[in-house]
């Protein structure tokens, strides 16, 4: 089993050097290239075939935008974390970087600590997901640190009689803003559901990310706030640092925002949602697991099959990281494991029962089956 290699792209050399230490003092990682600016991280990629690129927003010659844009090109499954401040400016540069094709970003890091502190952020935040994404490009096995190691529960469970769904809920990590992109938009204004999704991001992030989907799509999305209706062809995006649940209060359902403690290291998690989706929609609910690292949604997975709901899974093939929905499939809780092009059509197929049918906005062939 070899290291997965890392080419680390920055223009502070005090930057470069602190990640490049941090990821040569980690098992199972090594630095095979140091770039100042994007094009010379382009011409260090096609050279030395790294594993995994980071990538610095701004920076002379080349930005991070046009690196990740020319990437791309030359290398369309090549995984790429971006660095990006925790501000307004550089949440709408990190949501663009990740729609020309990044995987997943990091904060840079900052606060007190000084150089100690600033080791322990990008050890604590960035080493699990070049781990993580990685791990395709190296051949490392599921087991390897840093991944979860799931045993296997079972088969998928029988399909069930197809019943009515009131509410649908959505798990989703890295990978998760351009796997939003490509299903938001095409699911139809006619929709008969509400739909409420947990995309792991800091605040801030997570409203530029549900106005971005907005301005696309055919059905509202918006952050979530507490206490609004739940309202069939409308998108809930939970926001950065709090928990998004969903309570009967008389005859309305309603948001509930919360400061619990994270789970499974996540604030929101998607396991509150959906194990509140449970409590009040029943076995009425449908669940997507969609790519990510970690094993989020596991839990409300559990709780969905439980209550007699239905489980879908993303695949591994058109996943960024099939950490979250290859939990889920491995612990025998899918009742189907889809291609994100065939989530939509999946969607419309489920709610339509006991409704007037609708046809997608977007035909699924039209669908970018997004795999980094």
């Amino acid at each position: 089993m070899r290291d997965i290699k890392v080419l680390v792209t920055d223009d502070s050399a005090v930057i470069r050097r602190l990640v490049a230490d941090v990821i040569n003092n980690e098992p199972g990682l090594s630095v095979v290239g140091i770039a100042e600016n994007g094009r010379r991280a382009v011409e260090l990629a096609n050279e030395l075939r790294p594993d995994v690129v980071t990538l610095d927003v701004e920076m002379p010659v080349m930005n991070g935008l046009e690196a990740v844009a020319a990437l791309r090109r030359e290398h369309p499954r090549l995984p790429i974390v971006m660095f990006s401040t925790l501000t307004v400016e550089g949440g709408a540069a990190t949501l663009e970087a990740l729609s020309l094709g990044a995987s997943d970003f990091v904060a840079k890091p900052s606060g007190p600590g000084g150089l100690t502190g600033a080791r322990a952020q990008v050890r604590g935040s960035l080493i699990p997901k070049l781990l993580a994404l990685g791990a395709r490009a190296a051949r490392v096995s599921p087991g390897a640190p840093g991944l979860p190691a799931v045993r296997p529960r079972g088969a998928s469970p029988a399909p069930r009689q197809a019943q009515r769904v009131d509410c649908v809920v959505v798990a989703v990590s890295t990978g998760g803003p351009r796997a939003l992109e490509d299903i938001v938009p095409a699911i139809p204004r006619e929709i008969g559901v509400p739909i409420l999704v947990v995309q792991h991001m800091p605040p801030t992030f997570t409203r530029l990310l549900a106005e971005r989907l907005d301005r696309a799509a055919n059905v509202h999305v918006r952050e979530a706030v507490a206490g609004e209706p739940v309202l069939a062809g409308n998108v809930y995006i939970a926001p950065g640092g709090r928990h998004l649940e969903v309570a009967r209060v008389g005859t309305k359902v309603v948001t509930v925002l919360n400061d619990a403690p994270p789970e499974h290291s996540c604030r929101p998690s998607a396991d509150p949602l959906f194990r509140s989706a449970v409590a009040v929609f029943g076995s009425h609910v449908c669940g997507f697991v969609l790519t990510g690292m970690g094993t989020d949604g596991s839990g409300g997975a559990q709780a969905i099959a439980d209550a007699g709901g239905l489980v879908i899974a993303q695949d591994e093939e058109t996943s960024v990281v099939w950490g979250m929905p290859g939990t889920v499939v491995r612990a025998g809780l899918a009742q189907r494991v889809l291609p994100l092009a065939e989530v939509v059509p999946e969607l419309v197929r489920r709610t339509a029962i006991g409704r007037p049918a609708v046809r997608p906005t977007v035909r699924p062939a039209e669908l970018r089956a997004r795999t980094s």
